[in-house]
């Protein structure tokens, strides 16, 4: 197993995995305590070998490798891909592209709806993976050689998976159908932060402009709280904290210290000021600027049973070609 630390190694096998006709490629992060994802470990495999790359490494550039990822000559593979993806958008600006997802590609062979990295290989290879290192620490070193194992793993038996998905794909004609899915992977707007739209992540219950207003706000500042000082969301206030802070907005401080949720000494330090200045923007916004929560759609009464009836038959046309329900219809769509 090789393990790159420095920038000339690195460059090395760049120019040695640009030869490849595709690449595997994982991440190992940690979030718990950042908004950010700290990026730990990059694993990238070519046909023949595989390497881990320790961004952590004291100097190293990482240049030749987001060139490599970015050479859109080569396919890069990777499994659920969301959040690799997301990792390299905040590093470069961009996305490696072609992807092929095999967890999409799974979908539309028989796996049914998102398939699990150690159930994918161990249906299409045989191959059972040693998880003992599934919690490791990743931004821990150094790395014991088990660890490595685990990590390199995630791209070793990706590339036969990967072959034996894109001959069925092939087989069944369906390379259009996965190409549709992938293309909203490689979409930058869905790893774009966008502030503004941080409240939808609170799933409102009420459809009231004022309320909407001040949640829009109140999650926007939280939202450049949390970007700009690297910490989880709720580590700088909470969810239902800001959702009661919307239901009954605060105007100063003496209002803000009765807010539960909140920590000692917060309405009188710059958050609190910060906050309270959100709430104020919310409040002034005219309700004909104010977001507007999405709504359930008016159905017919009685529409239960014939929704029931169209869940049997997605499902049992779905089984019956093969592809996961997910990628035809939901719910709502019924």
């Amino acid at each position: 197993m090789t393990l790159i630390t420095t920038s000339a190694a690195l460059a090395e096998t760049c120019k040695s995995l640009a030869r490849a006709d595709y690449l595997t490629v994982d991440t190992e992060f940690m979030r718990e305590s950042t908004f950010w994802p700290k990026l730990c470990l990059v694993q990238i495999a070519g046909p023949d070998d595989a390497v881990a790359v320790d961004p952590l490494a004291d100097g190293i550039d990482l240049a030749p490798l987001l060139e490599l990822l970015m050479d859109t000559s080569l396919i890069k593979v990777m499994h659920a891909a969301r959040q690799d993806m997301e990792i390299f958008f905040h590093m470069t600006g961009d996305l490696p592209r072609p992807l092929f997802d095999t967890q999409v590609a799974a979908m539309v062979c028989g796996f049914g709806d998102q398939v699990g990295y150690e159930a994918l290989v161990a249906k299409t290879t045989g191959a059972r993976l040693d998880k003992s290192s599934r919690f490791t620490d990743w931004a821990q070193r150094p790395l014991s050689d088990a660890q490595l194992q685990y990590a390199l793993g995630d791209v070793t038996h990706l590339r036969p998976a990967y072959e034996t998905l894109r001959a069925r794909v092939d087989e069944k004609g369906r390379s259009d159908w996965i190409e549709q899915e992938i293309a909203l992977l490689c979409d930058p707007a869905i790893y774009r932060v966008e502030p503004a739209e941080a409240w939808r992540r609170l799933k409102p219950k009420r459809n009231e402009a004022r309320y909407l207003a001040v949640l829009q706000a109140v999650a926007a500042w939280r939202e450049h709280e949390a970007m700009t000082r690297d910490l989880p969301r709720n580590r700088v206030v909470r969810d239902e904290t800001i959702l009661q802070i919307a239901a009954r907005p605060p105007t100063d401080a003496a209002a803000l210290v009765r807010v539960r949720g909140l920590s000692r000494g917060f309405s009188n330090g710059r958050l609190g000021n910060g906050l309270l200045e959100a709430v104020a923007a919310g409040m002034a916004l005219p309700p004909e600027q104010a977001p507007t929560a999405p709504q359930k759609p008016d159905l017919p009464s009685g529409i239960g049973p014939l929704t029931d009836l169209l869940k049997v038959l997605l499902k049992q046309r779905c089984e019956e070609h093969q592809v996961a329900q997910r990628l035809v219809a939901n719910v709502s769509d019924l």
